[in-house]
């Protein structure tokens, strides 16, 4: 599927960027980070498994060898799962000054069995959503500050096929079922950068973009939990039928989040959904403001940040916040 799918032609430098990348020691996200890279970004490797993401930094180090123009990799520990990992996170980032410019929410975890997060909530909205809906909003006064600045987030064509019941983010009422927790977590991802988008326009700050999208059929380890929680019969079929024809590589499907981050022909455009390195439509549910408003809503809720404005324009003060909660954490 290489040959027939889209890929990002910018040539753009990133020499004096950070960029932020979710889920970079493998598959996809490592593809991304190495991009970055190569244009000149310092790229921050956030990953949950620090022997891992060293073994990628040294990976992409060799791989670029003394290639000019080159900028730095650096690993992180950051477990979207845990809200108090990724305070830290932030936390450390936003306390060094880094000059946040690009934050790629690409790790993810996809029909794992069923379980929750450290804070109580159904892995794939933990993970996949509000891991990342939380680091956004902690980054974004940085994010605002070092405007012309991008957010993207990974998302599945999936959204097309089903609906998130709004109602039932956490799969409380609701039998579990690990393909639709899935997917629900991925509709919350196009969700949430709308109504990012939404609020920031609201707020009148200009420069911050948000993008949604849909990678492709990427071969990469995300399907590792199919032989616990799928029919062996399904689990073969995909990986060996499927995928086999439909399937792009690493490299090929991390294009668009590339396109979505760097490409100058997105420059003026936020709050849309993207494939194949072009702006596409996604499901009617995921167009719809009101639905984005209230999935806002409930996401504030949730990562209870009702007394945090990430659109402040005093940093320091949103820095002071992230501190707090930090101090509130040790004590616990």
């Amino acid at each position: 599927m290489d040959y027939f799918s889209g890929w990002c032609k910018s040539e753009r430098r990133l020499d004096g960027y950070t960029a932020i990348v979710t889920g970079s020691n493998s598959g996809m996200g490592l593809e991304i980070a190495y991009d970055l890279y190569k244009r000149g970004a310092r790229v921050i490797m956030a990953c949950r498994n620090m022997e891992k993401a060293a073994a990628a930094r040294a990976e992409l180090q060799t791989r670029g060898g003394t290639q000019a123009g080159a900028g730095e990799l650096l690993p992180e520990q950051l477990d979207l799962c845990s809200a108090r990992s990724v305070r830290q996170f932030a936390r450390r980032v936003t306390s060094r000054g880094e000059r946040a410019r690009l934050h790629v929410c690409n790790a993810g975890v996809m029909m794992c069995p069923q379980s929750r997060s450290e804070d109580g909530f159904e892995t794939h909205i933990a993970a996949n959503h509000l891991g990342h809906a939380l680091l956004s909003l902690l980054l974004l006064p940085t994010l605002i500050q070092n405007a012309p600045s991008r957010i993207v987030f990974v998302s599945s064509r999936l959204n097309e096929f089903f609906k998130l019941d709004l109602d039932d983010i956490n799969l409380e009422k609701t039998r579990y079922s690990p393909l639709q927790a899935y997917v629900n977590s991925k509709i919350a991802n196009i969700l949430f950068a709308k109504a990012l988008d939404i609020k920031l326009k609201e707020h009148n700050i200009k420069g911050v973009n948000t993008y949604s999208l849909h990678p492709g059929i990427v071969k990469t380890d995300i399907g590792r939990y199919f032989p616990q929680t799928a029919w062996r019969i399904i689990t073969y079929g995909f990986q060996n039928i499927l995928l086999r024809w439909c399937w792009k590589s690493p490299r090929c499907g991390a294009q668009t989040s590339i396109y979505c981050a760097v490409d100058e022909k997105c420059d003026n455009e936020s709050g849309f959904y993207y494939s194949d390195c072009a702006k596409t439509r996604p499901s009617k549910q995921c167009r719809s403001e009101e639905e984005a408003r209230k999935l806002w809503d409930i996401t504030i809720d949730m990562l209870k940040l009702q007394d945090y404005d990430p659109f402040a324009s005093d940093t320091s003060f949103a820095l002071q916040d992230i501190k707090e909660e930090n101090e509130s954490d040790k004590a616990l």
